[in-house]
């Protein structure tokens, strides 16, 4: 921060893990660099507002820099407060959760968690520290979620590319985003399995700072630099519906991609390749694996409804997207994923 000429006060706004793991942290490093902080709980939704609060300290405080410490929806609102604060934002995330730390956009849900907007901004983060050594020691199912986020990444980018869709910032996307968005897809594979039994040791590994770029790095480079279709369109529909709420992000997300490979009626190859990654690190392929085992039909249109919305993601797919299709493509995705963890004998 020192080196990027960003004075304090810093405004710290940090999750409870962040707070528990990085104190003394914060307490040594700023403290040599002389930077005054103060730090703040986040509330646990990056909704409007939790940013109003935060943007409420940024004022009561005086503060000049905006640190974001945990989980996406931290970092999120961090950054929305820097935003519209016009500060600079360092993002120092502690999960590998979700893309969420390198992009210039937040996903803001409503105080009771379901998905209101993305806010797109004029600029990336300033700084994105990831240690890890913190990372290895967090919950592993936030890592795995993290993958179903990253999963997405691939399969939406080739869909905007294919399509000549504008990226989230409004330009075209470029040869090295789509390569880097393929890179993402293939260090999962290659490294997802490994890097999760190192978390669950507590333990860096060389696939753990692969899979910890891919998730962190190369997603957030390639949503954002290519596009989203299906799959997070999906998630926020998924959003609409209460039981979904104690799933995490790139849960959701990584049933979203199952749905849009439906959609889009790719390979059979595809689809098995992706439910073998999928069940192997244990990413949801069934809607009782996002809360919906029990869904009945006004639940699945407030779903397709949501996912279907003006201004969806999903309008970025090659052929016009209506509820019903939308509503058809789960069912059979659900259908597919229940015969997939059938055959390989998964309860």
């Amino acid at each position: 921060m020192a080196t990027l000429g960003m004075e304090g006060p810093a405004l710290i706004v940090a999750g409870r893990s962040a707070r528990c793991l990085l104190s003394e942290v914060w307490r040594a490093s700023l403290g040599e660099a002389g930077i005054a902080y103060h730090v703040r709980a986040f509330g646990g939704e990056c909704s409007a507002s939790e940013i109003n609060r935060i943007n409420g300290a940024v004022r009561e405080k005086g503060v000049r820099v905006i640190i974001g410490a945990g989980g996406g929806k931290v970092l999120d609102a961090a950054r929305a407060s820097a935003a519209d604060c016009s500060l600079p934002v360092v993002n120092c995330p502690t999960v590998a959760s979700s893309d969420a730390p390198c992009s210039a956009l937040s996903v803001v849900y409503t105080d009771d968690g379901t998905f209101e907007q993305y806010r797109v901004y004029r600029r990336n983060p300033d700084l994105v520290l990831v240690d890890t050594q913190v990372i290895a020691q967090s919950p592993p199912r936030l890592l795995v979620a993290g993958m179903g986020d990253a999963l997405a990444t691939w399969f939406e980018a080739k869909t905007c590319v294919d399509g000549n869709i504008k990226n989230m910032r409004g330009g075209r996307s470029t040869q090295t985003a789509l390569a880097l968005a393929e890179l993402c897809y293939r260090t999962l594979l290659n490294d997802g399995a490994d890097a999760l039994r190192a978390v669950r040791i507590q333990t860096v590994t060389p696939s753990l700072e692969r899979l910890v770029e891919a998730n962190t790095l190369l997603s957030g480079l390639g949503f954002e630099s290519s596009g989203l279709a299906a799959a997070h369109a999906v998630h926020n529909g998924l959003t609409a519906v209460p039981p979904t709420h104690v799933f995490l992000h790139g849960e959701k997300v990584a049933f979203g991609v199952l749905v849009q490979l439906t959609l889009e009626g790719k390979a059979r190859l595809v689809v098995e390749q992706v439910l073998q990654f999928a069940t192997e690190v244990g990413l949801p392929v069934t809607l009782a694996e996002v809360g919906l085992g029990e869904m009945t039909s006004e639940m699945l249109n407030r779903i397709a409804t949501r996912s279907t919305a003006k201004g969806e993601t999903i309008h970025n797919e090659p052929f016009e997207v209506g509820p019903e299709i939308v509503s058809d493509a789960i069912r059979a995705a659900d259908a597919t994923g229940r015969a997939w963890k059938h055959k390989q004998g998964v309860s």
